[in-house]
Order: C-alpha cells, then structure tokens, then sequence
C-alpha cells in the first residue's frame, strides 16, 4: 500500500509524476493548474528531477519536446488558453512519435473566459487540437485519486505506444481535496534506443524530425501514424460502467460531470426508472463498440449525454448510436456544475 494523504487533485498529480519517475517539468503558472508548478517547486530540492518555468506555453511545450527526444520522462501542465497556444508544439512531438505527458486542467472558454472548471476542450482534446491528421491518448479522471492514478498510467502508455498522452481534467478535479493513495515510486527501465543521445562506438546518431519534404516520405509517416493508432482504439478502450445491466436511459459523462450522474442513476432509480451510467475513462480511443452494444439492446430505449459544455462528447456518442436510439444532450457552461436534480428531471422529460 502507497501512502495515504489529503490533497488537491493538481498535487496529487504533481506527486505521481514524480514518483512515475518524471526527469523533467517544463510549465507556466496558470489558474486553475497553479498548484503543480508550486507543488514541484517545493518538491525540486529534495527530488530526483528538473523543474523549468519557461517563459511561455510555446516554450514549455518546446522544452518538452527536445527533452522528450533525449529519452527522459517529461511532463509540462496548463489550463485551457495555455493549452491552445501548445497546439503546435504538440503536433510537432505526434510526429516525431515522443512519449510525453501532457495534463489540461480545463476551465471555461472561449477566449480567456473564467477560471471555474469546464468540459470544453474536448473537441481540442481528442480531434487533434493542432494541424494534421494525429491522436493524443486522451484520460480523464474524475476524483484525486484518478488524478495520481491516469498520470502513472500515461506515462507507461506514452512510452508504450511512442505518442504523447493528454490527462484532461477541470479546475474542480484540480482544485478540490480528497483522500488519496499514492502509488509506489516505480523504476523506470524501458529502452529507448531512439533517443538523441550521441554518437556512439555501438551505434550512429539518432535523427528526430517531424518534417518530411517528399510527399511519398510524409504519406508514408501518416500511414504508420494510422496504424498505431488503430492498434491503440484496438488495445486502450477504457470504460466504467454503473447499473447498465438492465438499463433503459443511459448516461453517458466523463470526468467531474460522471461523478453526478452516478448520482442521477440512483435517484431515477429510487423512481421506478432504470437508469444505467457509461463514464469514458479514455475520451481517445472512444468506447464506440461498448456504445453500439447498447444501441442494439432492446431494452435501451435513449442515451442522455451530459457535459459542462454546449455539446461536444454527445456528437461521438450520436455517431457511435447511429440512429438506432434516441440520444439527448444537456449541460451547462462558464463553470457552472449540472445538479443531480437538472440531469434527472431532462432525462424524465424525454422519456415520457
């Protein structure tokens, strides 16, 4: 068993990437992220990594990609605004296949917007977010424990699959304290032999680039890209389900707003109604299959998605249904969190 603390989601991830054997952090302050910068910061001296507060998100994601690329575990955080300045930088690492770990602890938009938590990034998370046909691996925890939890697993998928991976979280998951199990610091030995570490007696120097001046030799890259990519929706699908055994309404939500509807499902059941929750624990790769199966259920009779934003998961939730069922959207925006009560008196609403 790890050590038992009570933190804010931001240090509980701050913690694991430490002991997930992170080398290198390369940030910029931005509420509601703050805490990660600080939390390293006091961690620096007595820890075994490097922390740089770079200049901007541009540099950071900059720093991330040259220290990636010499082989180290590497991490850079922001919020929103940040993340968007990061997009070219983070279609950069794709190509040139660099493991890295990227956390977005989202608030609301567009624009600066405000500081209060939001799921509006999704289309920037898992769509590409930057130029050209890429994936991130995409996370999203809902609690602090899942904050310590999904950073030790991206990294282990960063390296695993040679592609950055995103920790989509919000500014509640971020801010909020709760009991958490750290895991145990692990020893990092995976073979890098790509890095950029010098010339050798036992090999020649390694070359990383995402540039590509002859289109046959960029067809080319995108067609591994492709292939690594369905090998990941093929192998990293990952899904929590709640009382779906016999549901007729599913709900479909992830990160904070999974949290409340798991609260809605026992209310509509303390009804009389049959109420199910699918919460997407990888946003990319999307549990399109595990959809489809309860799109062909006869006794699913509507999905209700429900997000903290004007509709942006329920659109792969539409394409993963296909007609074949109802599916309904509601949710709130500027950082203002649905209630229990609003989501189950919708959902009651569309079925009569």
């Amino acid at each position: 068993m790890g050590d038992i603390k009570f933190m804010k989601g931001n240090e509980a991830l701050a913690e694991a990437a430490i002991r997930a054997g992170m080398k290198g952090y390369f940030g910029y302050p931005i509420t509601p992220q703050s805490e990660v910068v600080e939390y390293l910061a006091l961690q620096e001296p007595n820890r075994d990594f490097v922390l740089l507060q770079a200049e901007s998100e541009v540099a950071s994601i900059n720093m991330v990609y040259g220290a990636a690329g010499a082989g180290a575990r590497v991490m850079t955080t922001t919020s929103s605004p940040g993340y968007s300045l990061m997009q070219e930088g983070v279609s950069y690492i794709a190509c040139a296949e660099l493991p890295c770990v990227i956390a977005n602890v989202v608030r609301g938009g567009p624009g600066l917007g405000t500081i209060q938590p939001s799921q509006g990034d999704y289309f920037q998370a898992v769509k590409g977010g930057g130029h050209g046909d890429y994936h991130l691996i995409v996370l999203a925890p809902n609690s602090v424990q899942e904050m310590a939890d999904h950073t030790m697993l991206a990294f282990d998928l960063a390296d695993k699959y040679l592609n950055p991976v995103l920790v989509l979280s919000d500014g509640a998951i971020g801010q909020i304290m709760e009991k958490v199990e750290l895991p145990e610091p692990v020893t990092v030995t995976v073979d890098k032999p790509w890095a950029t570490t010098g010339k050798t007696p036992d090999r020649e120097r390694n070359v990383i680039t995402s540039l590509y001046i002859k289109p046959e030799d960029m067809e080319q890259k995108n067609i591994r890209l492709q292939a690594k990519y369905r090998e990941i929706e093929a192998n990293e699908v990952r899904i929590d389900e709640y009382n779906l055994e016999d549901a007729e309404v599913v709900l479909v939500a992830f990160g904070l707003t999974s949290r409340i509807c798991k609260k809605v499902v026992d209310l509509g059941r303390e009804q009389g109604v049959k109420m199910g929750l699918l919460r997407p624990v990888t946003l990319w790769p999307f549990p399109t299959g595990r959809i489809e199966q309860l799109a062909a259920d006869d006794k699913v009779r509507m999905f209700v998605t429900a997000e903290m934003n004007a509709g942006q998961m329920v659109e792969d939730v539409r394409l993963a249904v296909n007609g074949r069922k109802p599916v309904y959207f509601t949710g709130r925006m500027g950082g203002i969190l649905p209630t229990p009560e609003e989501i189950l008196d919708f959902s009651l609403q569309h079925l009569e």
